[in-house]
């Protein structure tokens, strides 16, 4: 089926890739053992294993809270179309993917604008005219919601699933999450579901200092983003939303396919995510 979008050129796409920095969707497609990223990215891998060994657990369940939050919102709402800002490297089971398998008359758009990424958005392009592709900085929600290709493909009187997943720990501007949030959040019709996953401190004697030592790691490493933030500053990026049950909670336990028949690892306790509903 050929695509009605903009072509690849319009994406602007830089042609300068950067090595000497570490890039965040590359350090989770090393957490992945994906094969796009380099020496320095997985530089970042290496050194948060060093205080927490499984430490790529933590891209594994993120990876995972999507496929069932997308899963859920295509199985149990009317919801069609789709905004996923932070799309990061292709990996098996992308939103589209999960979506369309189910409803094959969703809208996905993906939002990034890391200059790897956006050259993988070629393939996303390609694939079909329901999955779109635009470079912007997620964390201008004023930018996103006014895109061309936004304003084209996603009609605003229906219901529209937001996700931010494995972002917002990423930011390090002066705006605030719930600033950020709330700009979306208030674009999006009445139904819209809103998923977002986050590095988590459970302010416990047990977990809490993992999660600082992982936040340390990550602050001064090539990367230099990730912050790990308590329960109430992470509900409160759900601003105006009705979390569906059980709420905010450690991203392995939000619906899992089955019965628990093995113990978290530790770092599974320092990543935690929700689904809510504008009302």
């Amino acid at each position: 089926m050929s695509n009605p979008g903009p072509p690849v050129a319009e994406l602007g796409i830089p042609t300068y890739i950067d090595t000497s920095k570490a890039s965040i969707a590359r350090v989770y497609d090393a957490f992945l053992n994906g094969k796009d990223n380099y020496e320095i990215d997985r530089e970042v891998l290496r050194r948060v294993q060093r205080v927490a060994p499984e430490a790529a657990q933590l891209a594994f369940d993120n990876r995972e809270f999507l496929i069932r939050a997308t899963r859920f919102i295509a199985l149990q709402t009317g919801i069609r179309q789709y905004l996923d800002c932070g799309s990061g490297l292709p990996t098996a089971e992308n939103t589209h993917q999960v979506a369309q398998r189910i409803r094959p008359e969703s809208t996905v758009i993906y939002v990034d604008n890391d200059p790897v990424v956006l050259a993988h958005g070629r393939a996303l392009l390609e694939e079909n005219d329901r999955t779109h592709f635009i470079a912007e900085d997620i964390f201008e929600p004023e930018a996103v919601l006014g895109n061309d290709v936004v304003q084209r493909y996603l009609d605003f009187t229906e219901p529209i699933a937001l996700f931010q997943f494995g972002t917002i720990h990423h930011y390090d501007g002066a705006r605030s999450p719930r600033d950020i949030m709330t700009a979306y959040i208030d674009a999006l019709p009445s139904g819209s579901m809103v998923g977002i996953t986050h590095f988590y401190d459970p302010e416990t004697p047990e977990y809490s200092p993992l999660a600082r030592r992982m936040e340390d790691v990550f602050l001064h490493s090539p990367m230099g983003t990730g912050v790990f933030r308590t329960m109430a500053e992470i509900e409160g990026m759900f601003p105006g939303v009705d979390l569906v049950e059980p709420g905010v909670v450690r991203c392995a336990e939000w619906w899992p396919d089955g019965p628990r028949i093995r113990p978290l690892d530790e770092v599974q306790y320092c990543i935690a995510g929700g689904v809510g509903v504008k009302p």
